[in-house]
């Protein structure tokens, strides 16, 4: 069994920073692929950073890309996303998840996910 819990949401200014962690149970970092994904108020969810274990690829959604940046910290098993120069458009609920086979971000599925935690960006 897999769990994740995201932590470090908050409320920031436009141009401030956060770092988000998703600690994993269960079993240690292995094969797999993680992922980030955000869902904003009357919008569909959206990916926004991979890491593929098997590669130490990284992928970013073209909004996010320069600003975001996906880590891992296997010791720990947790994820992290540094999120800096913050914009109101990324205010969302943020999520991370796992795929088991290790494909990743955009043709993996994502098989496990966190309960989420709240960014909000004020102007």
């Amino acid at each position: 069994q897999v769990q994740l819990v995201e932590s470090g949401g908050g409320l920031v200014q436009a141009g401030g920073s956060l770092r988000l962690s998703c600690a994993v149970s269960g079993r240690p970092f292995s094969a797999y692929a993680m992922g980030w994904f955000r869902q904003a108020p009357g919008k569909e969810r959206e990916f926004v950073a991979g890491i593929r274990w098997k590669f130490g690829s990284t992928d970013y959604a073209d909004s996010v890309k320069g600003r975001f940046t996906i880590s891992r910290d296997n010791a720990k098993n947790t994820v992290y996303l540094q999120m800096s120069s913050l914009k109101p458009e990324d205010t969302a609920v943020y999520y991370c998840a796992v795929d088991e086979d290790g494909l990743g971000y955009p043709m993996g599925e994502y098989d496990y996910w966190g309960q989420g935690t709240q960014v909000t960006v004020s102007s």
